[in-house]
């Protein structure tokens, strides 16, 4: 039966996660090996899935990091269509701890990508909507990946997207947006 094979599915391990969540206070447990942020969290909850409990594997960020990071990736690969030599910058620390300064391709490519991240902001090219995805086919429990329109991902944000996620009360929000960088100096 696959559902044994998946430890989230595990009677066990709920109860254990149960506990977890219970002296934490809450009604989820953040991922401790994750690094968590004001606009990203990764945390476990117990929920239902086709009539069984299981255990929900959750990330769930702000659209603006996810618009951000979608920018980013686009940036990249145009960046990689125009070098030839292109390869992805690594930001190294001297002894000191300060960043080394970057080389000359690596400046010019980051030049480029900057341009390329300013354009499809100017042009709103990128826009993003509240979903949650969910996977099945993983290892522990079900993989949930949210993207929610809030300015932080607070500890009341999850509490209220796990209340609404169990009791089949979740409604998104369906318009599609697109963020300007906040730190653009004026000209």
């Amino acid at each position: 039966m696959e559902g044994l094979k998946n430890k989230g599915f595990d009677p066990e391990t709920i109860a254990s996660y149960r506990k977890r969540v219970m002296s934490a206070g809450r009604n989820y447990v953040l991922d401790a090996d994750d690094e968590q942020s004001e606009e990203y969290a990764h945390f476990y909850f117990v929920g239902v899935y086709e009539g069984r409990e299981v255990i929900y594997d959750a990330v769930i960020y702000t659209l603006r990091l996810q618009h951000e990071s979608e920018l980013f990736e686009i940036a990249e690969h145009r960046a990689a269509q125009h070098f030839p030599e292109y390869k992805k910058i690594t930001y190294d620390e001297d002894e000191d701890g300060n960043l080394e300064n970057l080389d000359s391709l690596e400046e010019e490519i980051g030049l480029f990508m900057a341009e390329v991240i300013m354009e499809l902001e100017e042009e709103e090219s990128i826009k993003v909507s509240e979903h949650v995805d969910q996977d099945v086919h993983v290892e522990f429990g079900i993989s949930l990946d949210v993207g929610l329109h809030v300015e932080q991902v607070t500890p009341e944000v999850i509490s209220k997207f796990i209340r609404d996620f169990n009791d089949d009360a979740l409604s998104l929000d369906e318009n599609l947006y697109s963020f300007q960088t906040e730190d653009q100096e004026a000209e």
